[in-house]
């Protein structure tokens, strides 16, 4: 499989390769390798997203002085597993399964640790747990866009029943569901993958209705998880019961003055997006719902309950972004509970989800700042 994008798709002064780590082949970009004994930071992507989605951070960070690589993620782009099918054995896309892959990769490239390790969306969680699992590796750790409120606790006599949110989601007037329970469905794949409107036209939608660009998305604190509380949230988060995500995004398709204006995610960038996944398909990043909404997975983490994250830790978010209030209470047990030495919490305007690449100057100096700050 090639492991080049192109000509000129990958700025100067960042490479492609594919690295065995873990027992398994990784596509890994990466810049500051010129020169030896660089400390490293490793930078993990989130759903629906690449190693690429650190294109604008791997310079300024090799700049200042560091070893920069990100990989896809398993089942992701490049990277082992991108024929990933539904019934496929879940265990490898376990959070300790990628814990183990980003050690596995740190070891791999010659280091014995990492300076920092800084994670979007789901690899906000994959990054919060390389830190709280092996903080002798990974001395820092930097969060966007999903706040991490720890792990699961271990039940007692005094825990109280739990609702199913589900069921009253799909009770409401207007029917609803939670997108990371249709994401462990079988069919949501395909209903991404196979749309009408093509991967990339789907993909353009979704980013720009998670993106500051989508004028809807003004965030607020969410009083409780409950029904009435999560369909305030967007129909990315919170869906209309009878609706796939293809269509969900598409009735936000923006204009074509809209397309050609977005400077942060121009079509000839996207395209490496809709590249990957149009080849792949969506399962290989919709597993890690599946393990998440599964209660055996779950239950599994609890051997980590109470333990708190102690290394230097910064939270980054787009002051648009509903992420870091779609499980209200989490951005408070990150900051007041699980997180001991919170260097920093940072809301970017003008920024929705997709922050690094949204706001990406703004990001860097966050992220240089924090790096020689810990």
């Amino acid at each position: 499989m090639a492991t080049e994008y192109g000509d000129g798709i990958l700025p100067s002064g960042i490479r492609s390769r594919l690295v065995t780590a873990n027992g398994i082949s990784l596509h890994v970009l990466e810049a500051g390798f010129e020169q030896t004994g660089r400390p490293l930071v490793v930078l993990i992507h989130g759903f629906p997203e690449l190693a690429y989605s650190w294109r604008k951070q791997m310079l300024p960070l090799a700049e200042a002085g560091f070893h920069v690589i990100a990989p896809d993620l398993r089942g992701y782009g490049r990277s082992w597993g991108t024929d990933v099918a539904f019934d496929d054995d879940l265990y490898p896309f376990t959070i300790p399964n990628h814990v183990s892959d980003m050690l596995g990769l740190v070891k791999t490239l010659g280091h014995l640790k990492a300076a920092a390790v800084i994670g979007h969306d789901f690899g906000s969680s994959v990054a919060a747990w390389c830190a709280m699992i092996r903080p002798d590796v990974f001395e820092s750790l930097v969060m966007m866009s999903a706040p991490f409120s720890g792990p699961p606790p271990l039940p007692s006599p005094e825990t109280p029943s739990t609702k199913d949110i589900h069921e009253e989601l799909a009770a409401l007037s207007r029917p609803r569901k939670h997108y990371q329970r249709y994401y462990a469905t079988r069919s949501a794949n395909d209903n991404m993958w196979r749309c009408p409107q093509g991967v990339h036209a789907f993909l353009r939608a979704y980013y720009h209705y998670k993106s500051a660009d989508w004028k809807g998305n003004k965030p607020f604190r969410l009083a409780s998880w409950s029904a009435g509380e999560l369909a305030k949230m967007p129909t990315y988060y919170i869906m209309d019961y009878n609706m796939g995500m293809a269509e969900t995004a598409a009735a936000q398709m923006p204009a074509k003055d809209e397309i050609a204006g977005c400077r942060w995610l121009p079509e000839r960038e996207l395209a490496v997006y809709s590249g990957e996944y149009g080849r792949n398909g969506f399962q290989g990043g919709l597993q890690n719902y599946r393990v998440r909404v599964d209660g055996n997975y779950f239950a599994a983490l609890r051997i980590f309950s109470d333990r708190t994250i102690d290394v230097p830790v910064c939270f980054i978010s787009g002051a648009q972004d509903w992420g870091s209030f779609q499980k209200p209470g989490a951005l408070e047990a990150m900051t007041q509970d699980v997180c001991t030495d919170m260097k920093g919490v940072h809301m970017v305007e003008g920024a929705g989800h997709w922050v690094q690449q949204e706001q990406p100057g703004r990001v860097n100096a966050l992220l240089t700042g924090f790096l020689g700050r810990s």
